[in-house]
């Protein structure tokens, strides 16, 4: 909500943070005006700290704003995230469930994962596709694919709750995240590794910047559906690797616990108060 942030930049007495989250696109701050700029500019140095949630998203705002940075990254919830969670019972039945969790717009990139599952049902009949996340016009537009293709085993569950989204993790057997570009983290990476799920991933700055190849997962190439299928291919054939990938994926989402995460932000606020 620019117009919020701008509006307590301008108004705001007290100490000011500010935590800058894009990697791509043309965020509000790019001012299509040179007055526009200078004035962001102007608001932009009344904040005391300024925190970016990764290497990427840093790089990608002090091109607009150079200046001292503090690179926080997003926490998870690691007892709401817990490998303790009990499936969704429905999908629990022994078939390799492939998960999707996102929003369904197209810099998500589920359109190359209905590719790749297309291209691997026929090798992995006894495969599962379970699609997680909001969205109305490119739903239609996916599930109308589906249709004609007589793709069998692709689910559509529209909107989870914080509730219920580490049943879903619990559920799969590997978690796809095939987004074409403009991450500047990966929030559902971590979730991942925090349930111990292997990990397919695309490899765009933000989400190197949280995975490792072959160690939580496996990065291919964005706007691929033959390198996603390969990898899908690997991991469902071999379960000693996906559970070697899962504990690790565990150790990892450790560092990104809130209760590190919170304590760096802490530290940030007790500085400006000093």
């Amino acid at each position: 909500m620019p117009m919020l942030c701008t509006t307590m930049l301008r108004l705001s007495k007290t100490p000011k943070i500010g935590t800058f989250h894009a990697s791509g696109g043309k965020p509000w701050y790019d001012f299509g005006t040179p007055i526009g700029k200078l004035l962001l500019k102007k608001w932009l140095r009344k904040l005391d700290v300024k925190i970016t949630v990764s290497q990427p998203a840093y790089e990608y705002v002090s091109k607009y704003f150079p200046g001292e940075y503090t690179i926080i990254p997003n926490g998870v919830d690691l007892k709401h995230f817990s490998p303790d969670t009990a499936p969704i019972e429905e999908f629990n039945d022994g078939k390799l469930n492939i998960l999707f969790i996102g929003r369904l717009e197209k810099r998500k990139g589920l359109d190359y994962l209905l590719e790749a599952y297309a291209q691997i049902k026929p090798e992995i009949p006894d495969s599962r596709l379970i699609i997680v996340g909001p969205g109305t016009r490119l739903r239609r537009k996916y599930e109308k694919r589906v249709r004609k293709n007589n793709l069998k085993d692709v689910f559509f569950i529209g909107y989870a709750s914080y509730q219920d989204l580490p049943r879903y993790y619990k559920t799969a057997d590997i978690v796809c995240c095939p987004a074409t570009g403009w991450e500047s983290f990966g929030i559902v990476l971590i979730e991942a590794m925090a349930m111990g799920k292997p990990i397919i991933a695309s490899d765009i700055t933000g989400y190197k910047s949280v995975l490792t190849h072959g160690a939580e997962g496996l990065l291919v190439p964005p706007k691929n559906s033959r390198e996603l299928a390969m990898a899908l291919i690997y991991l469902s054939d071999n379960k000693a690797t996906r559970e070697q990938m899962g504990e690790k994926g565990k150790l990892t989402a450790r560092k990104y616990g809130w209760e590190n995460i919170t304590q760096e932000v802490l530290n940030q606020y007790m500085r400006v108060l000093g």
